[in-house]
């Protein structure tokens, strides 16, 4: 998380350009304070929540526009409960979602990795069939931290290697199944329906499985990360967001955007190339990193 600090994406000094120092910024102040944050991705309805609140933290006077900013956007994020990321009883079934480009094989691998440094056994599904450089992607991944990697040829049903992947699981007592979906527009309704088939046909198999559904959305992906939460959320079950590419160029505001209108937590940031580029999401890191200079 320190990392994802330094980069920082840049909204905290456009903020303070705007307020200025006054600790009692003009309607113009504000209302340009306000077209600063729909910048950063937060959104309209958003942002204008947030000023309006901000404002009114600041009508004692011994609040700057720019702590009462931070404080409001602290308490959004506080309003989805903060709970340990807990990987459950083996095989416990973790489906990797997201579209095409967000980083989501990448961040397969970085999950992997952290599971298998605490201690924990992990098989990789390939279930990206439609894109055999995501397979490949995967494989090589898997040899590289000796995992095992279920895939098939290339165009193969995903849900059958979700399938395989799971019975393997079990058969081998393995600890974490991470499956790699394909990676999808999320306009694309019949591979939306594909994916909600591998959701049934792993809860056939396990009816408590998956314990995780793991929507990738890229920082920088603006204001469709809300089309593309809302869609995800509606056919494969979302129950948690990472947040990747946390680099020097996104803006990152629609995390906050997606935490605040679909109650969805973010369980971790991914912020570089690197397998151990990947943390549990911390609110106060990611506010530090939102609003650095």
């Amino acid at each position: 998380m320190t990392a994802m600090s330094r980069l920082g994406a840049g909204l905290g000094a456009r903020l303070r350009a705007a307020l200025g120092a006054d600790r009692a910024p003009d309607e113009a102040a504000w209302a340009e304070a306000e077209e600063v944050l729909v910048a950063a991705d937060l959104g309209p309805r958003l942002a204008a929540e947030v000023v309006v609140e901000a404002w009114k933290r600041t009508a004692g006077g011994d609040v700057s526009a720019h702590a009462a900013i931070s404080a409001e956007l602290g308490e959004r994020l506080r309003r989805v409960p903060d709970h340990p990321f807990e990987v459950g009883p083996p095989p416990a079934v973790i489906l990797v979602v997201g579209v095409n480009g967000s980083g989501k094989t990448t961040t397969a691998a970085k999950l992997a990795a952290r599971f298998q440094k605490e201690g924990r056994s992990v098989l990789l599904a390939a279930a990206d069939t439609y894109r055999p450089s995501a397979v490949e992607q995967l494989r090589l991944w898997g040899d590289r931290l000796g995992i095992g990697v279920v895939a098939q040829r290339a165009g193969a049903d995903p849900a059958a290697v979700a399938f395989d992947a799971v019975a393997a699981g079990v058969a081998r007592g393995i600890d974490v199944v991470i499956v790699d979906t394909a990676g999808r527009l999320q306009t694309a309704r019949d591979l939306m329906a594909e994916l909600a088939k591998v959701r049934r046909v792993i809860t056939r198999q396990r009816p408590d499985q998956p314990r995780h559904v793991l929507l990738v959305l890229d920082a920088s992906t603006g204001q469709n990360g809300l089309s593309q939460a809302e869609t995800f959320l509606a056919e494969a079950g979302v129950t948690g967001i990472v947040l990747a590419k946390m680099d020097g160029t996104a803006k990152g505001g629609v995390a906050l955007a997606v935490v605040d209108q679909f109650g969805i937590p973010i369980a971790f940031t991914a912020f570089g190339e690197e397998v151990g580029d990947l943390a549990p999401f911390d609110p106060a890191a990611y506010l530090d990193w939102l609003l650095a200079a």
